[in-house]
C-alpha cells in the first residue's frame, strides 16, 4: 500500500537522534580523555623541571656551604699560626726583658762597688785607732760581740746563682734563692737588689701581694738605693692589678715627689695622665 511504503515509522524516527546523541557524547569523552593525558604530561613535566631547579639550588647551597666551611678552616689555621707566633714573640720579649734587667743590674752593681769598698777602709781605720791606745788605759769592762766578717766573694756567687735562676725563667727557684739570700745577708750591699728581684719573681708568678711586700722593703729600708724608684713603680703596678687604684695613684705621686729625675718617674707621669 502506498501509505505503507512511503511513510516513516515513529520508532525509526526516534532511533536516529539517539544514535547521533550517543556519537556526540563518545566524541566528547574521547576528546576529554585526550585532553586529560596532555594536561597530566604537562604537569609531570612542570614538576620535573621544578624538582630539577630545586635540586640545583640545593646543590649550589651545599657547594657554597662547603666553600664557607673550608674558608673558616683556613682562617682558623691562619689565626692559630698567628697566636703561636705571638706567644713565641711574647716569650722572647720576656726573655729579652729579663736579660736587659739582669745586665742593667750587673752594671749598677759595678758602679756601687767602689762606694761599698770604701766603707771597710774607714772601719779598719777606726779599729786601728782603737788598738793604738796606750797600754796603761783602762780596758773597757764589756765589749759588744763582734760580727763575723762577711765574705763579699761568697755573697756575690750566691746572689749570681739566684740571678741566673731568674734569667733561666726558673721563677719559683729564683724567688726561694733571693729570699734565702736576703735572710742570710741582711746587711749585704746586694740585699736591696735581692729584694727587688724577689718582688719581680713573685710578680712573674702572678703573686702580686708577695711582690708588693718585697718591693716595699726596698723603698722603706734603702730609699736612696738605685732600685728604690723602680721598686716604688712596681708597688703601684701591683696595687693597680689588685684593684686598689686610689693607693696606686698615691704611690705614683709619691714616686714623682721623691725621685722626679728617675726613669721610673717618667713612667709614673705617663700613667697619671691616663
Amino acid at each position: 500500500m502506498p501509505g505503507t511504503c512511503t511513510g516513516r515509522s515513529p520508532a525509526r524516527t526516534r532511533v536516529v537522534p539517539v544514535a547521533l546523541l550517543l556519537a556526540a557524547l563518545g566524541a566528547q569523552q574521547a576528546h576529554a580523555g585526550l585532553f586529560d593525558d596532555e594536561e597530566a604530561r604537562r604537569q609531570v613535566t612542570d614538576l620535573s623541571a621544578k624538582s630539577n631547579e630545586r635540586l640545583d639550588t640545593v646543590a649550589r647551597g651545599q657547594m657554597e656551604l662547603a666553600n664557607q666551611i673550608q674558608a673558616l678552616r683556613d682562617e682558623n689555621a691562619r689565626l692559630r699560626g698567628q697566636v703561636e707566633t705571638l706567644n713565641y714573640e711574647l716569650d722572647a720579649a720576656k726573655k729579652r726583658q729579663q736579660d736587659f734587667y739582669v745586665d742593667l743590674d750587673g752594671r749598677l752593681r759595678k758602679l756601687e762597688t767602689p762606694a761599698a769598698a770604701s766603707a771597710p777602709t774607714g772601719a779598719a781605720t777606726a779599729a786601728a785607732g782603737t788598738s793604738a791606745r796606750p797600754a796603761d788605759d783602762k780596758p773597757v769592762a764589756s765589749e759588744p760581740p763582734r760580727k763575723v766578717a762577711s765574705d763579699p766573694a761568697a755573697e756575690t756567687r750566691e746572689y749570681e746563682a739566684a740571678l741566673n735562676l731568674f734569667r733561666a725563667n726558673k721563677l719559683k727557684e729564683a724567688a726561694t734563692a733571693f729570699e734565702a739570700f736576703a735572710k742570710a745577708h741582711p746587711d749585704s750591699t746586694l740585699t736591696p737588689n735581692a729584694y727587688y728581684w724577689l718582688g719581680n719573681a713573685h710578680y712573674a708568678l702572678r703573686d702580686c701581694r708577695r711582690s708588693l711586700e718585697a718591693q716595699r722593703v726596698v723603698g722603706s729600708k734603702w730609699p736612696t738605693h738605685s732600685k728604690a724608684p723602680d721598686a716604688l713603680l712596681n708597688v703601684a703596678t701591683c696595687q693597680q692589678e689588685l684593684g686598689d687604684s686610689k693607693n696606686a695613684r698615691s704611690t705614683l705621686e709619691a714616686l714623682l715627689a721623691k725621685y722626679p729625675d728617675s726613669a721610673a718617674a717618667s713612667a709614673a707621669r705617663q700613667r697619671l695622665k691616663k
